[in-house]
């Protein structure tokens, strides 16, 4: 038997491509997938119905996760089209490649809103109904560049350092309502914000990195579905690095 049967989630930047393959992976395994897309409505439509052939239930929402209304209004929708949500999986985040000097005010609230504050948008909708039902598994998806020295925007480095404080605080907060909360942490990939890193920059990673290779989505992927999963029902409050072994 899949191990989500019968499990409802909900992904947010469902339509990038580590965003595609959480859903995936998770219809694959019996979940019942909702996820959110911003701008992408035609890639959206194409993902919903990719699911449904696979036979999955699938629902594609336009959501902007800034905006607190509507993210009360996609926990009905989910609610009402796949029922209520046991997995939360915050993967929404923007980054831009700029020098320090160059970021101007708009562009550092931009990034720290939309991959900080979106999670706390999100996550304060969803979480009410996991905390009735105490039950749960929350995913955030983090980024080496809020964990190591490393040479990326300081704006997007700020964010997902953010990113792992609120996973660990939260793990704690909701660990009494049993609702685990981890975060996944990816190095270079093959897609996503990872084609806008430099060649120099790839090929130093790849020096350093174990396996002498990008990964591939799908393998996020799957970390995130055992994550979700009753087998990892000892994890808790875990930044878990999927990067190759650096």
């Amino acid at each position: 038997m899949p191990d989500l049967k019968d499990r409802v989630a909900f992904v947010t930047g469902g339509t990038g491509a580590v965003g595609r393959a959480i859903a995936r992976v998770l219809a694959r395994e019996g979940a019942r997938v909702a996820f959110s897309y911003k701008d992408d409505e035609a890639g959206a439509r194409a993902l919903e119905a990719e699911l449904a052939a696979g036979g999955a239930k699938a629902l594609a929402l336009r959501l902007d996760v800034l905006d607190l209304q509507a993210a009360a209004r996609a926990v009905e929708a989910v609610e009402a089209g796949l029922g209520p949500v046991d997995i939360l999986v915050n993967n929404a985040g923007i980054t831009q490649v700029l020098p320090f000097a160059l970021i101007e005010e708009e562009d550092w609230d931009r990034v720290l809103d939309v991959n900080v504050k979106g999670l706390y948008v999100v996550t304060r909708a969803f979480i009410r109904g996991m905390i009735r039902r105490r039950r749960g598994s929350i995913i955030n998806m983090g980024s080496l560049a809020g964990t190591r020295v490393l040479d990326v925007p300081v704006h997007y480095a700020t964010a997902k350092s953010a990113v792992l404080g609120f996973t660990f605080s939260l793990a704690r907060e909701m660990s009494r309502y049993g609702i685990r909360v981890n975060a996944v942490v990816p190095g270079m990939l093959t897609e996503g914000v990872s084609a806008n890193v430099p060649e120099r920059l790839r090929e130093e990673y790849m020096k350093y990195c174990t396996l002498g290779r990008a990964g591939e989505p799908a393998e996020v992927a799957e970390v995130v579905a055992f994550l979700a999963s009753d087998r990892s029902g000892y994890v808790n409050a875990q930044a878990i690095a999927v990067d190759g072994g650096l």
